[in-house]
């Protein structure tokens, strides 16, 4: 009886995870902070970022920050925003924060990325630029590659 309860909640645990990830999703140039997400769904916000890195393999704070900069290389790749711009329509505040993460997930700034995404994806469908352009954390990244990659 207590093997079936303990999986009910770790189901309902679950769900609530994945509530909290897809409203980061739907909301990131919103400010979210871990507090709010926790409270959004009835966890403390130490509970909700040990069971979303366990689920998810980072934290709360880190895939808002991948969303938020997945979106800024969109918009920088159309390249009629400038990086100021671009970072506060993510839903950053701090352009030295923002630059920061960017350099560390893309791997050069957001001015040399707009520059060279510009001429990188020229010709792509939209589709296909996103999935080139994804975002690689550093500890992810196998090596020389594409700069862009």
């Amino acid at each position: 009886m207590t093997s079936r309860s303990d999986a009910e909640q770790r189901l309902h645990d679950l769900a609530r995870l994945r509530r909290v990830r897809d409203r980061i999703d739907r909301e990131y140039a919103q400010p979210l902070d871990v507090e709010a997400l926790a409270r959004g769904v009835h966890m403390s916000a130490g509970h909700l970022s040990r069971q979303f890195r366990a689920a998810y393999g980072e934290s709360p704070y880190s895939y808002l920050m991948t969303r938020r900069i997945e979106r800024a290389m969109a918009l920088l790749r159309r390249g009629d925003l400038s990086v100021t711009e671009v970072c506060f329509t993510v839903g950053c505040s701090s352009l030295g924060t923002f630059s920061t993460r960017f350099s560390e997930l893309v791997g050069v700034p957001p001015s040399v990325y707009r520059d060279e995404a510009a001429q990188a994806t020229a010709g792509l469908p939209a589709c296909l630029a996103k999935q080139v352009t994804r975002p690689v954390r550093n500890r992810e990244a196998g090596g020389a590659g594409p700069r862009l990659a």
